[in-house]
């Protein structure tokens, strides 16, 4: 008996998934094949690993299930290329093996595959596990759609503020003008400027001066061309 449930991922999808199934043995891949379309979900195939990384680089399928042991690129080299590979590498992979070492199961965990199965493995076994790593990268990209405007507008954000935080400075973008102390009629002293603002457009520059009569120093804010004394007498 076919598993008729409709996983989370599949419920909002418009077409069935496509597994790309890779091994050497022909009836295993048409025993998988047959199974899995009657589960509602497309099939593609390959004999071998070169094969294998063409079609899942062209086609992109949902997940790809494969054996370790292959003609040309074998399983572990093939899950390593597809986990480098910017195209491939968030695709879920299964690998169904007859080898069942414990040491060669963790070389294909650290290849990069997320599930690992052992021969015998039935259809419906393969199935679930088809199931169960869509929907987790369903659930993930959804995850990661949400979270990357957020994240672009903090960081952009963060940018912002660095590069339009005031920063003090004796060579302002506009030089400061030759100013008059307005309490004394005496010379004021440039000092520094502070430049900056909310943004590239509205950015600011504030004069700063100090009276060398011992007035006081003064602010000029060039935008409103206003003094006023900030700190003195």
């Amino acid at each position: 008996m076919v598993c008729s449930r409709m996983p989370f991922a599949e419920a909002r999808r418009q077409t069935p998934p496509l597994a790309l199934l890779v091994d050497r043995d022909d009836d295993t891949r048409s025993m998988y094949s047959e199974y899995l379309k009657q589960a509602h979900c497309n099939t593609d195939e390959a004999a071998d690993g070169r094969d294998a990384l063409a079609k899942a680089i062209a086609l992109r399928p949902d997940v790809i299930v494969t054996e370790t042991w292959l003609p040309g690129i074998d399983g572990f080299e093939l899950c390593e290329i597809l986990r480098r590979d910017t195209l491939t590498r968030t695709i879920p992979i299964i690998v169904v093996t007859a080898d069942g070492y414990a040491s060669n199961a963790e070389r294909a965990r650290t290849a990069g595959a997320d599930v690992v199965l052992i021969k015998p493995c039935l259809p419906e076994q393969l199935l679930e596990e088809i199931h169960r790593v869509i929907d987790k990268s369903y659930e993930l990209r959804v995850i990661a759609r949400e979270v990357r405007p957020k994240v672009a507008m903090r960081t952009q954000n963060a940018s912002m503020a660095r590069t339009h935080e005031r920063r003090e400075t004796t060579a302002p973008p506009v030089p400061p003008p030759e100013l008059i102390c307005p309490e004394c009629d005496r010379p004021l002293v440039y000092q520094h400027s502070n430049v900056g603002g909310v943004s590239a457009r509205n950015s600011e520059q504030w004069d700063y001066y100090e009276c060398s009569a011992g007035c006081g120093m003064f602010q000029y804010r060039l935008r409103t061309r206003k003094l006023r004394r900030v700190s003195g007498l």
